[in-house]
């Protein structure tokens, strides 16, 4: 049988649907078969690089029987990178192979919508088998593919084939039509029993994680679990794919850890055959899981995330265990629980190997052989009409009857149930988030609408751009007393470790990046990670670290009142202005909570929560400590009184400082802090404005010159964010990416003891 398979992913950068095509073809061709891989391939140049955000290809022999489709572009996709074929050389070279190969049966993979397996759809008459490999809940993607055409074009299919009862769900549920699940296929070792032999009962536990260093594949909350298993078990964890650089951001602590980045076969194999388990903590968007059923090939269990491409797969207390994604505490006790008993990581390890006959390639290829078969056979439809609506896709290609799309039940595994009162909050917090949204939105639509936007532009244009460029001087240089008042906090809470001031400098513009470019405040835990890391023995100073904030906060509430005092002084509160009294009655509300929040927990909160205090009361220590504590005062309240300058001076570049002066100042920048406690988004945009119009109404200035004031002034916060954060991440050498992904797994896991050691 001569057969064409049609790849959309470049050979040169390989993952799992192009090793599948890979193996596939192999098999075809030892059983007798004629094989043309039609795949993209991309060369090592300067071009392809920078079409790959730097990636470059793998150095791999092309077999004889590829057909090359010309190069790829990288498109972030389902949480990775895919690597496709967009140009229209690339479809015309396809379309051209497909009409002269005289092909029996052309087997397309991956047709959901990505070039040119998408084309290839509508390009040949030949039988076509398709394979899907994706799992996908998208409510935007799916019905976008079903708008360009998908329906019609997938009924051309003779057979559809999906690797798991995943990847079948979202055909079923957004496509419709008819599926035979064909799993991935494994090649197992031919002499099992030479497999390196694993470590000894006591030995440290060996734990292998394969993929990418995307968030999707879960890495940073195995290296978070990874972590905490350490401190109570011996265990060693080597990193298949993901580089040094890539996980020093996301690890606090490199002990233990080896990662190899990227490996030839062989030595993935090796990896995998050593191992005691493999890890895979995927967050979801899997469709199979092939290092599952590798991972089984050499008798290794798994710890997997219970999500729906894996459950296919690992049975749980058989072959694995299954875990909730995105917990590193489940995480971190699977593995421990499995190193605590190499009886029952035996056990699991001999089922795995069982297992992995189902995966077998010499009967994946046979199920595929026969689909082959079954499409060839497919009699043509014998009126005319049938025939024509076959060929536009009206109708199955396969006879049958159509098979629409449906709603079916959801393949994700139930989450627990919680409590009224659980859902009634969660219910909340989401209605709060949203109406907030909703009022940002509007108050800016309807500001722009009564203040106009002519006016708008009139006032920004006429400011004066040397004073905005002295403002973002000054605003810049209030940053560097922020490092230097937090420099002197760290020394205090760790007199024993040699905090310098660079340290605190580089946590500092760190943290101002992310607060301007991300919701949240998560700039916060992102400068404490930064300084932690840099002063070695991060696990263990993180708390120390993040207790040496809520120094900075007090201190900061009381430059608060400073403001908030100023500002009651030069202008009268209880005019009609009902937006400013809001504003000054917030931070009361703040104060408040702060005070009476660790009251109640002392008397009855949760245990985590005591020991969080306890930390919070070492980061204090600072005000115990005359030297460093007048240092810390001094520094922190010059870092406010030179914003408060800034402020003044842009009220100058706007011609204002006549009528809002420097108590307008002061109120500004009370306001728009205060307004920023619980950010909705990034800079809290569009409120921070409203802030500004709030204030400067009531001393006399005019809507249009509030407003466009609220812009610069925010532009010059973002500014200095951008100006002294960029050059701290290239220095640290990180991306904003790594310390987005370390912020928002910042929390260190906490593993409980074991029932049976706590009953001891």
């Amino acid at each position: 049988m001569r057969v064409a398979l049609v790849s959309p992913y470049s050979w040169t950068y390989p993952g799992g649907v192009t090793r599948h095509i890979e193996a596939l073809a192999e098999q075809l061709l030892v059983q007798g078969h004629d094989v043309r891989v039609l795949a993209p391939v991309d060369r090592d140049t300067r071009r392809t690089a920078f079409l790959h955000a730097g990636a470059r290809p793998a150095p791999v022999a092309l077999p004889e029987y590829l057909v090359p489709l010309g190069g790829t572009v990288g498109i972030p996709m389902n949480g990775a990178v895919s690597n496709v074929a967009i140009t229209p050389s690339s479809i015309s070279t396809m379309r051209r192979e497909l009409r002269e190969g005289a092909f029996d049966v052309v087997h397309i993979h991956s047709p959901e919508g990505v070039m040119p397996a998408w084309d290839a759809l509508c390009s040949t008459d030949a039988p076509l088998v398709g394979t899907f490999h994706s799992y996908s809940t998208s409510r935007i993607a799916n019905p976008v593919a079903n708008a360009a055409g998908a329906f019609r074009r997938y009924n051309r299919l003779h057979v559809r084939i999906a690797v798991s009862e995943a990847a079948a769900w979202t055909c079923r549920r957004y496509f419709g039509g008819r599926y035979r699940i064909i799993p991935n296929g494994v090649h197992l070792p031919e002499a099992p029993d030479l497999l390196p032999a694993r470590a000894e009962d006591g030995a440290p536990l060996e734990i292998v994680f394969v993929g990418q260093a995307v968030e999707r594949k879960g890495l940073p909350v195995l290296l978070r679990a990874f972590e905490a298993l350490r401190d109570h078990v011996p265990a060693r964890l080597t990193l298949v794919g993901p580089t040094l650089s890539e996980i020093e951001p996301m690890l606090l602590d490199t002990r233990g850890v080896e990662a190899l980045g990227k490996v030839d076969d062989a030595e993935k194999s090796q990896r995998l055959a050593r191992a005691d388990v493999l890890c895979a903590p995927s967050l979801g968007g899997e469709s199979f899981g092939m290092v599952l059923t590798e991972a089984f090939a050499h008798g290794t269990p798994v710890v997997a995330s219970h999500i729906a491409g894996y459950a296919d797969v690992v049975r749980h207390e058989v072959d694995g265990l299954l875990v909730p994604p995105g917990d590193g505490t489940a995480v971190a006790g699977a593995l421990r629980d499995l190193a605590l008993d190499p009886a029952r990581r035996r056990a699991m390890g001999a089922a795995a190997r069982e297992r992995a006959d189902r995966y077998a390639w010499p009967r994946v290829a046979g199920e595929i052989v026969q689909a082959y078969e079954d499409a060839v056979a497919v009699p043509a439809p014998a009126p005319a009409p049938a025939r024509g609506a076959t060929r536009l896709g009206l109708r199955p290609a396969d006879g049958e009857p159509t098979v629409r799309p449906r709603r079916i039940p959801s393949l994700e595994p139930a989450r627990p149930r919680r409590s009224g009162a659980a859902l009634a909050l969660t219910f909340a917090k989401r209605a709060a988030l949203l109406l907030a949204g909703i009022l940002v939105l509007g108050g800016a639509w309807v500001a722009l609408e009564r203040i106009g936007v002519d006016a708008i532009v009139q006032s920004l244009v006429n400011s004066s751009p040397s004073w905005t460029l002295i403002g973002l001087g000054i605003m810049c240089a209030s940053m560097l007393l922020r490092a230097q008042a937090w420099h002197a906090i760290l020394q205090a809470a760790l007199p024993r470790t040699r905090v310098r001031l660079t340290d605190a400098l580089q946590g500092t513009m760190i943290g101002v990046l992310m607060s301007a470019t991300l919701p949240a405040r998560l700039g916060e835990p992102a400068r404490a990670l930064i300084v932690a890391r840099r002063l070695g023995r991060a696990r263990e100073r993180l708390p120390v670290v993040l207790g040496t904030l809520v120094s900075q906060t007090l201190l900061n509430i009381v430059a608060l009142v400073v403001l908030g005092v100023t500002m009651l002084s030069t202008v009268d509160l209880f005019s009609d202005n009902r937006a400013l009294v809001g504003v000054t009655i917030a931070p009361v509300v703040v104060l408040l909570c702060v005070l009476v929040a660790p009251a109640v927990l002392r008397a009855g909160g949760p245990a985590a929560a005591r020991r969080a205090l306890t930390q919070v009361r070492q980061g204090l220590i600072v005000f115990r400590r005359p030297k460093l504590g007048a240092t810390a005062v001094f520094a922190q309240l010059g870092a406010w009184a030179l914003q408060w300058v800034s402020c003044y001076v842009l009220l100058v570049a706007f011609g204002l400082d006549d009528r809002a002066g420097v108590g307008a100042a002061a109120a500004v920048l009370f306001a728009v802090n205060v307004t920023a406690v619980l950010p909705f988004v990034p800079s809290n945009l569009g409120v921070f404005q409203a802030a500004c119009v709030a204030v400067l109404t009531a001393y006399g200035v005019g809507k249009a010159d509030a407003l466009a004031y609220g812009i610069v002034l925010q532009s010059v916060e973002i500014a200095t964010a951008v100006l002294m954060g960029a050059p701290a991440l290239v220095r640290e050498g990180l991306s904003w990416r790594d310390v987005r992904l370390r912020a928002m797994h910042a929390s260190p896991v906490t593993l409980p003891e074991p029932e049976a050691e706590t009953a001891a």
